[in-house]
């Protein structure tokens, strides 16, 4: 077993490949207490979407979800198992949005142009898209909370749920059926020992792992006069984890430790 300590001060978020242009990142409001935008339009009537979180980068993370959208205002569940667990001694940070404006699907093996056995994020971005919205534990949901990791769930297992208003470019997609579903966050253990290696092609500071998607799923929604039986409760808790002095930013994806401290990820190589 071979642990690599990769030490740093507070890294600087840059590299913003993941997050959506300025545009539709102000295009909704983001929930509860948002000050980033307005919603500009209603969508009338009620729709359901589902979506099956299946793994991606051999990480074992898969789940459901469900986005239940009444005019703005959505009630999203996910439920995920199987997922990267620890971090720093701590729960591991499940960074999840909701991607749109591109093909609508997840990325393939044949994503992997470099080889290595992993699909990054520039290199799964073209066929999920950019972020149309985060699905944070509180606050803000646009794509300028795609950072915002301390307000995301984490562990190894979760069930979230929240309602919030939906921005329009987040509808838009879902009505014409592409938008997806992305966790990310995997476990070093689980990537090939070249994969292992390598740093993020976000930050070179940081370890690819950090930044992969772990799990992802197209959104599939049908327009109802009526939710079907057995959706989200609204009054449900979120359940999260306690991932304070964790900063774990998708989009650049950045880790930090508060206060200047230095940030560690332990990995352990089967194949090396």
């Amino acid at each position: 077993m071979r642990k690599k300590m990769l030490l740093a001060p507070v890294i600087a978020l840059g590299a913003l490949t993941l997050t959506a242009s300025p545009a539709l990142a102000h295009s909704g409001h983001g929930g509860e207490g948002s000050t980033t935008g307005t919603t500009t339009s209603t969508h009338e009537g009620a729709w359901s979407g589902q979506a099956t979180l299946d793994p991606l980068n051999d990480s074992g993370t898969s789940g459901q979800a469900m986005i239940e959208l009444d005019g703005n205002e959505a009630t999203v569940t996910v439920n995920v198992s199987g997922a990267a667990e620890t971090f720093m001694d701590g729960p591991f940070p499940h960074a999840q949005h909701i991607h749109i404006a591109s093909q609508g699907v997840c990325p393939t093996p044949e994503a992997d142009t470099d080889g290595d056995g992993a699909i990054s994020v520039p290199e799964g971005h073209p066929f999920y898209g950019e972020i149309g919205t985060s699905l944070t534990t509180e606050g803000d949901t646009s794509a300028d909370s795609a950072l915002a990791i301390e307000r995301f769930p984490g562990g190894s297992a979760y069930n979230y749920e929240r309602t919030f208003e939906l921005n329009d470019a987040t509808a838009a997609s879902l009505a014409d059926g592409t938008a997806v579903m992305v966790v990310h966050g995997v476990d070093p253990a689980k990537l090939s020992a070249e994969a292992q290696e390598k740093p993020s092609e976000l930050d070179p500071a940081l370890p690819l792992a950090a930044t992969l998607p772990a799990a992802c799923g197209t959104v599939n929604v049908s327009q109802m006069g009526q939710m079907p039986e057995g959706g989200a409760d609204t009054g449900s808790p979120v359940q999260q984890s306690d991932t304070s002095g964790i900063f774990l930013g998708v989009g650049a994806l950045a880790v930090a430790a508060l206060g200047g401290g230095a940030w560690a990820v332990s990995r352990r190589s089967s194949r090396a």
